[in-house]
């Protein structure tokens, strides 16, 4: 009987980690409202919180993917995980606004950070030949899990026992799952065990080990020079933006607006969490044979023409949005695969983990930015749906950005470069 290669053992394991850390970041979604309630905090201050989060989520992810280079994938992951328990469970005796900001902003933020999407491009390049793109596409799906499988059952607790008990429940799998889990079954790389990757003939030495944070500064100077980072990282812009941001943060909100319970808003979340488990497969298997950036036109043009007709759903809460979950749920992370795969043409094998974490980070500052803007939009217009209509039109144009990527492109120099 064939062994299995210990490639999908450390590809599961980093499954469930994402989809944990994807539940934990997801978290605030479903506390918006009665955090409002409890302490009169706007939507506006309450998504400032968000946007701060998203921030240090975001622009953390480059150097956790340089510290991973330097300490390895499990004992980052372990302290990442547990750094997320004490940050949760401190949110659980605050009473005042800057400790939102500073536990679940800058706590939460930076250590869900460092066990982010950039962990599944780290895991797919390190530990796998064959099938790279299935197993991005496989990893990246655990964002919609996340949801999938936190959002209903938080907002149930939340219902039962009040926000507190769900904050320590997100300390309490934190400790008790999630750290011994990765402990026990993650590695560094193949060659750590002898081994060579999934789909490789020869076992790969390591690179030599670098300074976390010149490795990640380095390799944002080089990686600046080019035109296809900045293209790259303007689409995961408007990516962050109309993903974690918008509806992410805000869908459960708008939910309430037309009349929706927060129970049935998590559940919409969830329905697009199951679709975008599929929509991620799918695209992952799709960007081992086909041009990632015609599957990039197709998923930001899909996504853009969804929430221009988002508010119209909402209100009617019929087949519109049963629509508007398939289309947009089909989509939702689906990004991701091509996305590496263009970032490992540009750049290369051994640069692909720092250079996607940069391009990540500025999926996270347009996630911030539609954090703060749709709480200010809903604040000050009493309304979501401008956010709605603008988010829409980014996402056609990020469509188009995402053909020229390529177009001239110039040959990465050796890895050597970077100090």
């Amino acid at each position: 009987m064939r062994r299995v290669h210990y490639a999908w053992v450390v590809a599961a394991t980093t499954f469930v980690v994402l989809m944990m850390a994807a539940g934990f970041r997801a978290t605030p979604s479903v506390l918006v409202v009665p955090l409002g309630h409890e302490f009169g905090w706007s939507r506006a201050l309450i998504g400032g919180a968000v946007a701060f989060n998203l921030l240090v989520y975001g622009t953390g992810a480059p150097f956790a993917a340089a510290l991973i280079d330097r300490f390895g994938i499990r004992r980052v992951t372990v302290v990442a995980t547990l750094t997320v328990a004490v940050g949760a469970g401190l949110t659980t005796v605050m009473t005042q606004a800057w400790q939102l900001y500073l536990l679940w902003g800058l706590v939460v933020g930076a250590a869900t950070g460092a066990i982010a999407v950039p962990l599944a491009a780290i895991v797919a390049n390190r530990w796998f030949v064959q099938r790279r793109g299935l197993v991005t596409g496989l990893l990246t799906s655990s964002n919609a899990s996340g949801q999938l499988v936190f959002l209903p059952v938080l907002a149930v607790i939340i219902g039962a026992r009040g926000w507190r008990a769900a904050a320590l429940t997100i300390a309490l799998v934190a400790v008790f799952i999630v750290a011994p889990l990765a402990w026990i079954f993650l590695r560094n790389s193949p060659a750590s065990m002898g081994l060579a990757p999934y789909g490789g003939d020869h076992i790969e030495e390591p690179p030599p080990l670098k300074n976390p944070f010149s490795n990640a500064i380095g390799t944002l100077r080089f990686a600046a020079h080019h035109r296809d980072f900045w293209l790259l990282a303007a689409a995961f812009f408007i990516c962050g933006a109309t993903t974690n941001g918008l509806i992410g943060t805000h869908l459960i909100a708008a939910c309430t607006d037309h009349g929706l319970t927060q129970v049935q808003g998590a559940g919409l979340l969830a329905m697009i969490g199951i679709f975008d488990i599929a929509g991620t497969l799918g695209s992952g298997w799709l960007t081992d044979r086909y041009d990632p950036r015609w599957l990039l036109f197709g998923y930001y043009g899909l996504r853009g023409l969804s929430l221009l007709g988002l508010n119209a759903a909402l209100s009617d809460a019929g087949l519109p949005l049963v629509a508007f979950t398939v289309f947009y749920g089909l989509d939702w992370v689906a990004t991701v695969p091509p996305t590496v795969a263009l970032c490992r043409e540009s750049f290369g094998r051994e640069r692909v983990g720092v250079v996607f974490a940069w391009v990540f980070a500025a999926h996270q500052f347009g996630a911030a930015f539609a954090a703060w803007g749709a709480g200010f939009s809903h604040t000050e217009l009493g309304s979501y749906e401008p956010a709605f209509l603008l988010a829409g039109s980014l996402a056609v144009a990020a469509a188009a950005f995402s053909l020229v990527v390529g177009r001239g492109r110039v040959t990465a120099v050796p890895d050597t470069a970077v100090t």
